[in-house]
């Protein structure tokens, strides 16, 4: 009888493991959600200069 004590404790310990362990990655997951933002506000505008001029040298060779 005490071993199934003991296996249904390692089980709830393995799952209070995986719960922690899936916990840390969602946060991480929303981190990098807030860093891909972030990088993609810094860049867009230089984007659009850069179009604008890809654009401006494209019509003056063709």
């Amino acid at each position: 009888m005490t071993w199934i004590f003991v296996a249904i404790g390692l089980g709830v310990a393995g799952i209070a493991v995986l719960v922690a362990a899936g916990v840390r990655v969602l946060s991480a997951a929303r981190e990098l959600s807030r860093e891909l933002t972030l990088a993609e506000a810094r860049i867009s505008p230089a984007e659009g200069r850069l179009r604008g001029q890809i654009g401006m040298n494209k019509a003056v060779e063709g």
